[in-house]
């Protein structure tokens, strides 16, 4: 009778954490119930993705994002690197690209026009007038459909109707995120179409390794393997130019502070970008086994290489950001708070034949290949 009077209390001391601090919560703090919901006619929920060295990624069907991701700095503690929110509602009702699966086309399209096969099309117009990410209702803010989930791989898919923000082609595209046991995150896409189209997808996850977003990333040490970048005028859309980052504080080749010469607005790239936010010719060879960027926390020692097969990356250095959009555990997002490494074909690539191309076209397979891997510097 005694041992099970005990046995009792102990349940009910159990319960009674639970209910103060529930016990399903993830490492990085979030509970999956804030993202179980109804979208139209379907249900989603929180898929986590964990390896053996327990590094943690959340991952929201809802846009196809990163929602967090666990790695350890150089003391063993282990660090949320990315920005968010902890809810799906936020990810509902505040506009934001945080950790998601850009599409159908990343990044700018000039005016919002391009010509297919002879075929005009006018986007919505929804930056400086011209197409960013596909429109304002781009796939960030689709519900991707769960085909497969395992400890460590989550498949996602999503059908694009013909005509969806005015873009030609159905379009069925796959995002497949694998956690490794190297703490890698690799990202395939995947897209066919029944029509010509264009195709350009990125992730577009704010990292900063402090794990502080209460810090900004102008300490962060960044390297880019590239001679040039494409410049941009003062709406951000690219001039059709590559130009060589020697010389110029465009030149992360060594790696250098992000901070050290982002507010040089007598440079007009920066002034025009308001800092970085630019597309990078990468000198990798679209080789996926050569680093196009590492990016160094010094206060953490936490350090994240960046391997594509695409031809560009944009780096954002979340300059508009500004203190208006709370995230995770109740943080404000200041200027400069979070980086983007966005790998890509150029902007406007559709209107720039000699880049690049993003067109797709029936009987054709689009890919595209990213790994985000984590390390420690001691």
């Amino acid at each position: 009778m005694i041992r099970k009077l005990s046995t009792l209390l102990l349940a009910a001391a159990l319960m009674t954490a639970c209910c103060s601090e529930p016990c399903n919560k993830t490492l990085s703090g979030l509970n999956p119930a804030d993202f179980e919901t109804t979208i139209g006619d379907q249900t989603t929920q929180l898929y986590t993705l964990k390896n053996a060295n327990g590094m943690e990624v959340c991952i929201t069907p809802f846009g196809g994002r990163i929602v967090s991701v666990m790695v350890p700095d150089r003391a063993g503690e282990m660090r949320d690197v990315v920005l968010g929110f902890d809810k799906i509602a936020d990810y509902q009702n505040v506009p934001s690209d945080f950790g998601a699966s850009i599409g159908r086309y990343a990044n700018r399209i000039g005016q919002g026009k391009f010509t297919l096969d002879g075929v005009e099309y006018d986007l919505p117009k929804n930056n400086f007038g011209h197409c960013l990410h596909g429109g304002p209702n781009g796939w960030q803010y689709k519900l991707y459909t769960v085909e497969e989930t395992t400890a460590t791989k989550l498949v996602l898919s999503l059908a694009s109707p013909d005509g969806e923000e005015q873009f030609p082609g159905n379009v069925e595209a796959k995002v497949i995120y694998t956690l490794t046991d190297e703490n890698a995150i690799a990202i395939d896409y995947e897209a066919t179409t029944d029509a010509p189209t264009v195709i350009n997808m990125t992730n577009h996850s704010y990292f900063n390794l402090t794990g502080d977003p209460t810090q900004t990333i102008l300490d962060h040490e960044l390297m880019i393997n590239a001679e040039g970048f494409t410049p941009v005028d003062d709406t951000y859309m690219t001039t059709g130019e590559i130009a060589p980052v020697a010389e110029t504080p465009m030149d992360f080749r060594t790696a250098k502070a992000v901070g050290k010469e982002i507010d040089n607005f007598d440079y007009i790239q920066l002034k025009n970008g308001n800092g970085y936010d630019h597309n990078w010719v990468l000198a990798t060879n679209r080789d996926k086994t050569v680093p196009a960027v590492v990016l160094y926390a010094p206060t953490t020692g936490i350090e994240l290489t960046v391997y594509t097969d695409e031809p560009g990356i944009q780096v954002y250095s979340g300059n508009f950001l500004d203190g208006t959009v709370t995230g995770k555990k109740g943080i404000v997002y200041n200027q400069r708070v979070g980086i983007c490494l966005e790998t890509q074909k150029y902007p406007d690539t559709p209107n720039k034949p000699e880049w690049p191309s993003a067109v797709l076209r029936p009987g054709e397979k689009y890919t595209s290949h990213c790994t985000f891997k984590f390390g420690v510097r001691e």
